[in-house]
């Protein structure tokens, strides 16, 4: 797995394929490894990337709050030294938050953006689905939170079975968990765990969110793609996000992918990178002239 130097760190990635590129960011507690089966349905078009976020999956961990301004600054760094002006961003959960802050930052650079079970706008507590008002309340709470997420590991060892609909092998799930065998390790997962916007908290969250939603709003220049499922009580994307994003997020396509849990590429791999390979193609993104 190639890794690049990242101002006091590094960061790991994966790469196929090769054209513009197309940068697949993960989200909380997963790594590169979530595209593992997605991917290759779009490196015959594109150059595919995708890295581990500073502190997970093959990443360096260094010693920071691991806050959203420090996922975003490593982040930033890396889409800087591997020299990509305009890449076209996919993003899963906090990767999606991640891709839409890029984005709504570097207006002019961004080819597209192609989502999934991601935040769309800052939630309040009735839009919280299944159990997950109470997670957050009890990952939020000192001390509860570090039982939960450091030492009892909660989120690789119920992630993998209670947010997919098809329980996901051991053997898959073990690169999730190797990079956390300690307490020490897995905290980015609890960080991320406490950054969830909901009732207007975490502000800098929120504020991020609030910023980008100005974005999806006024940016009819650049495509944008929302891959919705069904049938699973742990989905984000619900009938009313969907909803909510028809109205409220200019050149937006939104595609129905199937039944899947909130970890949709563990799900339905195949119908994820068909979908971006053919919205890729109608889009012309991976054209180099075509921004």
């Amino acid at each position: 797995m190639p890794v690049i130097d990242i101002l006091d760190s590094h960061i790991a990635y994966t790469e196929t394929g090769e054209g513009a590129p197309v940068v697949f960011v993960h989200g909380n507690p997963t790594s590169s490894h979530l595209w593992r089966n997605v991917t290759p349905h779009v490196a015959d078009r594109a150059r595919t990337l995708a890295p581990d976020l500073i502190g997970m999956g093959a990443s360096g961990k260094p010693d920071i709050e691991y806050t959203f301004a420090d996922q975003v600054r490593y982040l930033d760094a890396w889409i800087e030294a591997m020299d990509l002006p305009e890449p076209v961003l996919v993003g899963h959960d906090w990767g999606g938050v991640l891709a839409l802050d890029w984005a709504a930052r570097h207006p002019s650079r961004v080819r597209g953006v192609a989502l999934l079970e991601t935040m769309l706008k800052p939630m309040v507590s009735a839009e919280v689905p299944g159990p997950g008002l109470a997670r957050t309340k009890a990952f939020r709470t000192p001390g509860v939170g570090e039982e939960l997420v450091l030492e009892q590991n909660i989120f690789i060892e119920t992630a993998f079975k209670g947010a997919v609909i098809t329980p996901v092998s051991e053997a898959d799930v073990q690169p999730y968990r190797d990079p956390y065998p300690t307490p020490e390790s897995r905290r980015p997962m609890l960080a991320w765990a406490r950054m969830m916007p909901i009732d207007g908290e975490p502000a800098d969250v929120v504020a991020r969110i609030t910023a980008y939603d100005a974005w999806l709003a006024n940016s009819p220049d650049v495509p944008k793609l929302l891959m919705t499922f069904d049938s699973a009580p742990t989905l984000l994307v619900t009938d009313a996000m969907i909803a909510w994003s028809r109205d409220h997020i200019s050149a937006l396509d939104i595609r129905h992918c199937g039944p899947a849990g909130h970890h949709a590429p563990e799900d339905q791999p195949e119908a994820i990178g068909k979908t971006i390979a053919q919205w890729l193609a109608t889009q012309d993104l991976t054209t180099p002239d075509a921004h």
